[in-house]
């Protein structure tokens, strides 16, 4: 009994020993098999992604925030954005008195000439919103409040409170002009922000711009106001490094039941800067029925050099009277950046200017130069408001991207001026200095 009990354990041991090996064999594959399964898996997800990133970059989730001169918050992926924006111009000058006027808008003068905060965005369905307000007369004003929409295929349409379509010059922002204040023609002839409609559509080199606008928000009331229509066409081709432009523009406008008011227009014009009330060209208070004004634009960009020039009719058209007359502004300038910046230009108008040499990295900033010939003509059918021929220079630094000074001076000649000199000589000139403080973002 005990053999076979013996042999018996012996061949139970023999088995054992041999499936144990079997056994062990088949658990290790088992789980290699599990461990390539699950890298297929990661490798296959690590594919999708990479696709994924690749396919759609803009669609990230969640909300970023980046810096262009002011904090830009955006959702790319629902199309929401938001970016505060204003600018801040201080202003110091003196005009030269001619003998025999003694005029409290001569002499030293200095004003906060804009102090402007607002935001800007974009809103889901191809929308975007522009609301800025102006504090620097003491009272509140509302510059621009737009609504927009993008229809695509370079079409683009406007609702609010906007530039219309007068000028190159009128169109530039402050914050990017070659001397402190514009042409005289753009404040002689009344160019403002309106509220209006309008459409934009650009391919290229072309675009086309047109709107109907009545008047500034704040002029206006219950009772009928004036109505316009505003159009722009501009071809500006790149010629190897040169920046062209060509443009041409018109525009119309009903005072509708102003004049029958009696409601009176004057067109008149500071001597170069702002900050003086005193006016040498200065029109008689007409009651003007319906205004017909065109001009034609020009300009070049090459490297730090830059030219531009624009001439404006305006055709007033006087209520009760024979009188229609036609008065003349032009501008012509270049100007040169001495540091090798080359002049900002996009859309239409020029832009911000890239500083190459900012004092944050180390550099002395842009310096540019600026030569000028104004022309304001005021007289014509028996109306005088005076004539102004301006020789004017301009020196401009910006140090970084949104902060500028500006230095400017200007040779005014008058003929047959609004205000009379000694022994009533209306035929005289001025001498205006002109200094400007400035940052935007």
């Amino acid at each position: 009994m005990k053999t076979k009990s013996l042999t018996a354990v012996l061949l139970a041991a023999s088995a054992l020993s041999t499936a144990a090996p079997a056994f062990a064999q088949t658990k290790e594959e088992a789980l290699a098999a599990e461990i390539a399964a699950m890298r297929a898996k990661i490798d296959s997800l690590e594919a999708e992604m990479t696709a994924l990133k690749e396919e759609k970059p803009e669609e990230k989730s969640g909300t970023t925030i980046s810096w262009k001169g002011a904090p830009l918050i955006e959702d790319k992926a629902s199309g929401w954005s938001f970016k505060p924006r204003g600018r801040l111009q201080y202003d110091v000058g003196h005009v030269g008195s001619p003998e025999g006027i003694d005029d409290r808008g001569l002499g030293f003068s200095n004003e906060l000439r804009r102090a402007r905060l607002g935001v800007e965005g974009t809103i889901p369905g191809g929308f975007d919103y522009k609301f800025e307000m102006d504090f620097a007369e003491g009272d509140v004003e509302i510059t621009d409040a737009t609504l927009g929409y993008d229809a695509g295929a370079g079409v683009g349409f406007t609702i609010g409170q906007h530039n219309s379509f007068q000028s190159l010059e009128e169109l530039t922002s402050s914050r990017f002009t070659s001397f402190m204040e514009r042409a005289a023609f753009t404040d002689a002839f009344n160019f403002e922000r309106r509220v209006g409609l309008s459409a934009a559509y650009e391919n290229g080199p072309f675009i086309a711009q047109a709107g109907v606008f009545t008047d500034n928000i704040h002029d206006l009331d219950d009772e009928n106001n004036s109505l316009g229509a505003d159009a722009r066409l501009v071809f500006a081709p790149k010629m190897g490094e040169t920046q062209l432009h060509f443009g041409g523009s018109a525009h119309y406008r009903d005072n509708n039941d102003l004049a029958e008011r009696g409601d009176t227009t004057r067109y008149r014009q500071r001597p170069m800067i702002h900050s003086s009330d005193t006016r040498f060209l200065a029109t008689p208070e007409l009651i003007v029925d319906k205004e017909t004004s065109y001009g034609l634009e020009a300009a070049l960009i090459h490297g730090p050099l830059h030219a531009a020039g624009e001439v404006h009719w305006l055709e007033a058209d006087t209520l009760g009277s024979v009188a229609k007359p036609t008065f003349f502004g032009g501008y012509a300038e270049v100007g040169y950046y001495l540091t090798g910046e080359t002049r900002g230009y996009k859309g239409g108008k020029f832009d911000r200017t890239k500083v190459l040499n900012p004092l944050s990295d180390g550099g002395i900033g842009a310096f540019q130069v600026n030569l000028r010939y104004d022309h304001l003509d005021l007289i014509d059918d028996g109306i005088v408001g005076g004539k102004q021929q301006g020789y004017q220079a301009s020196l401009i630094w910006i140090p970084e991207d949104h902060v500028r000074f500006l230095l400017n001076y200007g040779r005014m000649n008058y003929d047959n001026a609004a205000i009379p000199a000694l022994n009533g000589d209306r035929d005289y000139s001025v001498d205006v200095f002109g200094a400007r403080a400035q940052i935007d973002f």
